[in-house]
């Protein structure tokens, strides 16, 4: 079975995210995109069971693990978008003895632009969100090897560089 790939692609609102992955999907033969706002957004709960953020949270993780695993059984690559913050080892210790391979990708801009990027798309209340998120992500030496700074760049460059560039390769070993 030919080796597939993960995109795991993180990084705080406005980073590009979206617009990468949904690019990649275009790009990347036999993939599939999977986006961690889905699972959070859904009106999964009755409302007065609703969980708390943090389950919430776990639950998205275990629902982007699981449906990982089925669509790498279906021979897909799987591409990822949601900000990953303590689940990273979690998460691909679960490819570990697989034919995987996985890039992941922190990508990241600078504060104005972040800010200029949020209000374009009319998200100003994700500012202080984003801004937070990219103190902690860049700050995260699980990181320090996978950061991408999308300030000025085109999302052509930004994908030629993610599916070329060997940096991004995961290896909890390292």
């Amino acid at each position: 079975m030919e080796q597939k790939t993960i995109y795991l692609l993180s990084g705080p609102c406005g980073a590009g995210k979206s617009t990468i992955t949904k690019e990649l999907l275009r790009t990347v033969k036999k993939s599939a995109l999977i986006q961690g706002d889905d699972f959070l957004s859904l009106p999964m709960y009755e409302s007065d069971s609703e969980p708390s953020w943090d389950e919430m949270l776990a639950i998205m993780w275990k629902n982007i693990l699981s449906l990982t695993q089925n669509l790498l059984q279906h021979n897909y690559n799987v591409i990822i978008d949601t900000v990953v913050e303590d689940e990273l080892d979690w998460f691909c210790r679960h490819f570990a003895y697989q034919n995987v391979k996985i890039k992941y990708v922190v990508l990241l801009a600078e504060e104005n632009i972040l800010i200029e990027r949020l209000n374009k798309r009319g998200d100003p209340y994700l500012i202080e969100r984003s801004l937070f998120l990219l103190n902690k992500l860049e700050r995260d030496p699980a990181n320090s090897k996978h950061l991408y700074n999308t300030s000025y760049k085109k999302p052509a460059e930004i994908i030629e560089n993610i599916l070329n560039s060997s940096s991004f390769i995961y290896n909890p070993a390292t």
